[in-house]
């Protein structure tokens, strides 16, 4: 099946990032007394990366499944933006639409991106394969992770830090990449008044909702130093 080789091939430098962070999350999840099966339905429901590892202590500290859901829109997004641009794609692959939705995380939409039409090949099938390849990777991570947490006997404190530094990666990774650098300060700006005001607890929101708010002020100002049409 040349759809499924190209999905293959496409997704397979993915398969170790998510293999090595679903496996943190897996851990990270036994460790909180939350078991194979929950790592596994939120591997294969939630599927939101990074708010899965933040999902972990807010569920162990008692949080509202409010609170969960205001801080998974704020963290996710961004999905929201980039996911346009893949409403009609997405729309002519019929019943698989939901399944498409739900699995378009960044490093998804990135391989989609940047995939190449080849002659005599379905794109939908191709599409749904890598979708479907990378969250096989996510679900397989978290499932060894989960069992892995369950046989180790070695202190595994500090593993939920993985979460920390794939946020550090992707921020140095934005700062190289984009010339204007407002966001950011914006960002630490708003992180440091709330968090010296309201405590660790209860900073998260109002700054996300107050460094949302300044950059959509300067909204016109970021795309003329970007460039973007």
């Amino acid at each position: 099946m040349q759809e499924f080789k190209i999905a293959l091939k496409n997704t397979f430098p993915i398969f170790f990032t998510y293999i090595f962070l679903g496996i943190a999350f897996g851990i990270l999840m036994n460790n909180a007394g939350y078991g194979l099966l929950l790592s596994i339905l939120s591997a294969v429901f939630v599927y939101a990366g990074s708010m899965q590892f933040i999902m972990v202590p807010m569920m162990v500290s008692g949080d509202s499944l409010i609170s969960i859901a205001i801080m998974t829109f704020f963290v996710n997004a961004r999905h929201l933006f980039y996911g346009i641009a893949f409403i009609e794609r997405f729309r002519k692959m019929g019943i698989r639409f939901p399944y498409m939705v739900l699995t378009l995380t960044d490093e998804t939409y990135s391989v989609l991106c940047s995939v190449k039409d080849e002659k005599g090949i379905d794109d939908k099938r191709a599409d749904f394969f890598i979708s479907m390849l990378n969250h096989f990777y996510w679900i397989l991570g978290s499932s060894l992770g989960s069992l892995a947490g369950s046989f180790l006997k070695f202190d595994l404190r500090g593993i939920d830090f993985s979460a920390t530094a794939f946020f550090l990666v992707v921020v140095v990774n934005q700062l190289r990449e984009y010339k204007t650098k407002w966001p950011f300060i914006i960002a630490a700006f708003s992180s440091i008044v709330f968090l010296t005001t309201l405590g660790p607890k209860d900073f998260l929101i109002p700054a996300m909702t107050a460094t949302l708010i300044m950059i959509s002020c300067l909204k016109k100002e970021i795309v003329r130093k970007e460039g973007i049409q």
